[in-house]
């Protein structure tokens, strides 16, 4: 019997080396019968132009003005930033005073500044119109839709790096993009799809958050693949993409450039990543081939989640690159790569709960992630089932 069979049939642990964590995986629950909560599935019945959308071109905005009559992607700052830019700096002071530990040396009579710690936030916040039609998603999209989306992906990245940096590019003023005051840490670009992943309008469009701190997920990130470079001498996710493509057991899509997969450590059902096949730290530094191998890729990927239950499928998709300034041996260490969380499990209506043991013991997953790069794998990735 090959492992594949037996972990196929066992529960057992998989090792995620980009969190430094694990994950328990669970195939035979796959099996037990579902009396819980049901998700109204996703149909896409909506016009071309809702008069009552503050993304659509011409209308107000849900804070006052009005969205130009854009025609391709359209960049603005979000009415509702969680972070704001005009603040001062806050740094905590210290409380209270020192004293003789019997075996630690000098401690703080007042705990405060080492139990309760605080750090002020600066940054900017935008929103990415990806089309002026109201009723697409990037599953209906060809690539070529999809490929000046990932453009001004790279436009905001480049206009918020240090001016020192050969990749900067003064912001695109036609695509709406605005200098920031000041120069950011780091940038997350995501997607939040379907109101299952509390996306408050269906309008085709994505968020970019640039913060004076490196979030959690890609510091977790940063640090494991810097060790790793540092243990090794070659790249995490360069080493890991070319295992996978040489094994082809959690493949769900590949060109020349980029590989489509369910990670090995995967803790979403059919959660996938799409890492850059070349060791490319960031969005600037792909080719003009890369960038459209890129869509290409993103069209298969999100046709193939729409067709695996027929629905519009929800998911939350970021991407993961180089901070925009930072130590240079955590940028060195950084390599492209986007993620795919989808909630949805067993069909269009019932999705996968983070809940009990999840939640106060570590993930688990039921299904194997090979058995949902195959089954990912035998859909269309040309054409989603809608017709578009």
């Amino acid at each position: 019997m090959s492992d594949r069979e037996v972990l196929d049939d066992i529960s057992h642990r998989r090792f995620n080396p980009l969190r430094g964590s694990w994950i328990l995986v669970s195939p035979h629950r796959a099996k037990r019968p579902w009396q819980g909560q049901e998700e109204t599935p996703s149909k896409m019945s909506l016009p071309a132009f809702d008069s009552s959308c503050y993304l659509c071109p011409g209308n107000t905005r849900a804070a006052g003005g009005t969205t130009p009559a854009y025609s391709g992607t359209f960049v603005f700052v979000n009415d509702y930033s969680a972070v704001k830019e005009d603040q001062p700096d806050y740094v905590q002071p210290r409380s209270g005073g020192w004293t003789q530990g019997l075996t630690t040396g000098v401690i703080p009579t007042d705990k405060s500044s080492l139990l309760l710690q605080v750090a002020g936030v600066r940054g900017k916040c935008y929103v990415i119109c990806f089309s002026p039609s109201h009723n697409l998603t990037l599953a209906d999209m060809p690539a070529e839709m999809i490929a000046p989306i990932i453009k001004t992906w790279t436009a905001l990245y480049t206009s918020h790096l240090p001016k020192s940096s050969p990749y900067y590019r003064a912001p695109a003023a036609e695509l709406g993009i605005t200098a920031p005051r000041d120069q950011y840490t780091y940038m997350q670009i995501f997607e939040n799809k379907g109101a299952a992943m509390g996306c408050s309008n269906p309008h085709p469009h994505g968020q970019v958050w640039t913060t004076t701190s490196v979030p959690e997920e890609p510091s977790l990130e940063i640090r494991n693949m810097k060790e790793y470079k540092r243990k090794h001498g070659t790249g995490l996710l360069k080493d890991y993409v070319d295992l996978e493509i040489a094994k082809m057991e959690r493949v769900v899509a590949l060109n020349d450039y980029f590989a489509a997969l369910c990670p090995w450590w995967a803790v979403w059902p059919f959660e996938t990543m799409i890492v850059c096949r070349r060791e490319v730290r960031s969005l600037p530094e792909l080719t003009e081939e890369e960038r459209a191998g890129l869509a290409g890729i993103i069209s298969i990927v999100t046709k193939k989640y729409d067709n695996l239950f027929e629905t519009n499928f929800p998911y939350s998709m970021g991407i993961h690159q180089a901070p925009l300034d930072g130590d240079p041996e955590d940028c060195e260490a950084c390599h492209l790569h986007l993620h795919f969380v989808p909630p949805l499990l067993r069909s269009a209506t019932v999705k996968k709960f983070l809940v009990g043991y999840e939640l106060m013991a570590e993930p688990q997953r039921d299904i194997t992630p090979e058995q949902a790069a195959e089954r990912l794998r035998n859909l269309r990735g040309d054409e989603v089932y809608r017709g578009n």
